[in-house]
């Protein structure tokens, strides 16, 4: 490649051209005159003929399917059976929890592997903080989940007050399947080891008015402080301040009906 691109581009640096076309019709000729120039290093024998030779009887038919790039990393299963790809959550069996597996990433599918053994594959999805979850992965219903348990959890969220419980038990009944939920409610128990129990609770509280149904908001909450200010609501009931300048909403309707 180097000796064609340099050669071909000494014998062009005069010529001009006035389309692509007429370029490419140029460098086509001069690139079948330098396949068929005899080679003094190889007896005279041109590249054309080392590779009718060589190289053409040792090909074989281009692959029917076009190919893919695919990315290879690491993943761990976590207590909700399933992987993170890119903050899409993909199910496992559930017997391979807190293995670390292999996982091939292509444009389409999600190919996963444990000690070179393919575990599942699935379609991709894109769809950020989405489940794809297989029935087949889960267990049982009879059998507990490891040491965790939906009744487990809303229980530990009971030990930090009744906010924090409702919204645990709100997560698992927001999820198809509660094993989706697991994360979310882990993290708040983490959140409760950085935090204390009341600020948690108020955040908690303060998430199930909102509507949220995750440990991200709960997270955001506690970040900014926005368990410590009162919603929106309850600062609008507040009395107002006693100052000439703060005329209150009697004043504006006293001028009702009056020239502007």
């Amino acid at each position: 490649m180097l000796v064609a691109e340099r050669w071909i581009l000494a014998r062009l640096r005069h010529e001009v051209f006035h389309t692509l076309g007429a370029l490419n019709a140029r460098i086509r000729e001069l690139l079948r005159w330098l396949n068929d120039r005899p080679m003094r290093s190889y007896g005279g024998q041109s590249r054309r003929a080392l590779f009718e030779r060589f190289d053409r009887p040792a090909l074989r038919p281009l692959p029917t399917t076009r190919y893919e790039h695919a990315d290879w990393r690491q993943a761990r299963v976590n207590i909700d059976y399933h992987i993170d790809v890119e903050h899409h959550l993909y199910s496992v069996p559930h017997q391979l929890l807190g293995e670390q597996l292999d996982v091939r990433v292509t444009a389409t599918m999600i190919d996963i592997y444990r000690r070179g053994s393919r575990v599942y594959v699935h379609r991709r999805s894109f769809l950020v903080g989405g489940f794809t979850t297989i029935p087949e992965h889960m267990p049982k219903a009879h059998r507990a989940h490891l040491e965790w348990s939906p009744t487990r959890l809303i229980n530990w969220g009971a030990t930090i007050g009744p906010q924090t419980a409702a919204l645990v038990s709100a997560i698992l009944e927001s999820r198809r399947h509660p094993e989706q939920g697991y994360r979310s409610c882990l993290g708040l128990l983490r959140l409760s080891k950085q935090y204390p129990a009341d600020r948690v609770e108020a955040a908690c509280a303060r998430a199930l008015r909102a509507g949220a149904r995750s440990y991200r908001s709960v997270a955001n909450i506690l970040k900014h402080g926005l368990d410590r200010t009162p919603p929106a609501h309850e600062t609008a009931s507040l009395p107002l301040p006693l100052h000439e300048n703060v005329r209150g909403a009697d004043f504006y309707g006293s001028l009702k009906g009056q020239p502007t």
